[in-house]
């Protein structure tokens, strides 16, 4: 009986220990960040955004202007794939839920092309935003968990949209691509005399110049 008595207490025991990965305690935004990424030296400028979220509420302006790239000289071809990294500043979605699907429109500058586009976002991708901030990483258990769930949408010239999120380590995973349409407006809709938001940069037809615009890469 007493050894009954100990393996049931050391049952009871194991099973009030705490989950050492579990955040749902660490301290967490309540909502998720939006940004916008470009391949090195293709310039793009985000006319407009919108978020409908997993309730079917629509979301309008949740993001827009200059998307996260950088210049890293030309002794090789950076713009080439996305091998600049997934990362950079966003905005916070106040009061969405997780998302459903994004739309995003905006100005491929090198080309010059105006795009538009809705993009999914899948189940599998909600799973891993939720976990982010709910979940340590299990090679930092000691760590609080993110405080941010993020969604990073990668705008290519052709219009190929392409979306990441980040794991609870930091690490991004890519859960969607789709190829935009052409906006038959053109630059903001029209309303702009067809003028786009920059001039093709001086280092980015120096790079197009040598290496050209690697479409199919993206």
């Amino acid at each position: 009986m007493r050894v009954f008595i100990a393996l049931l207490g050391a049952l009871l025991l194991s099973g009030c220990h705490a989950d050492p990965l579990s955040g749902k305690n660490d301290p967490k935004d309540p909502w998720w960040e939006l940004g916008f990424i470009e391949p090195y030296y293709m310039k793009v400028w985000v006319e407009d955004s919108a978020v409908e979220d997993i309730n079917g509420k629509l979301f309008t302006r949740t993001g827009g202007g200059s998307a996260a790239s950088g210049n890293l000289g030309y002794d090789k071809e950076w713009a080439r794939g996305w091998g600049g990294g997934v990362g950079g500043n966003g905005k916070s979605v106040v009061g969405a839920d997780l998302p459903k699907r994004i739309y995003v429109r905006w100005q491929s500058i090198v080309e010059p092309q105006t795009y538009r586009a809705w993009v999914d976002i899948p189940e599998e991708a909600r799973k891993i935003m939720f976990a982010s901030t709910h979940r340590r990483c299990p090679a930092t258990p000691h760590q609080t968990a993110r405080y941010m769930a993020s969604v990073h949408i990668g705008l290519a010239p052709g219009g190929i949209v392409q979306v990441w999120v980040r794991d609870e380590c930091h690490h991004p995973i890519k859960v969607a691509r789709t190829q935009a349409e052409v906006e038959p407006l053109g630059p903001d809709q029209g309303k702009n005399n067809g003028r786009y938001a920059y001039k093709v940069s001086e280092k980015s037809k120096r790079y197009i110049e040598q290496y050209g615009i690697p479409y199919g890469s993206w």
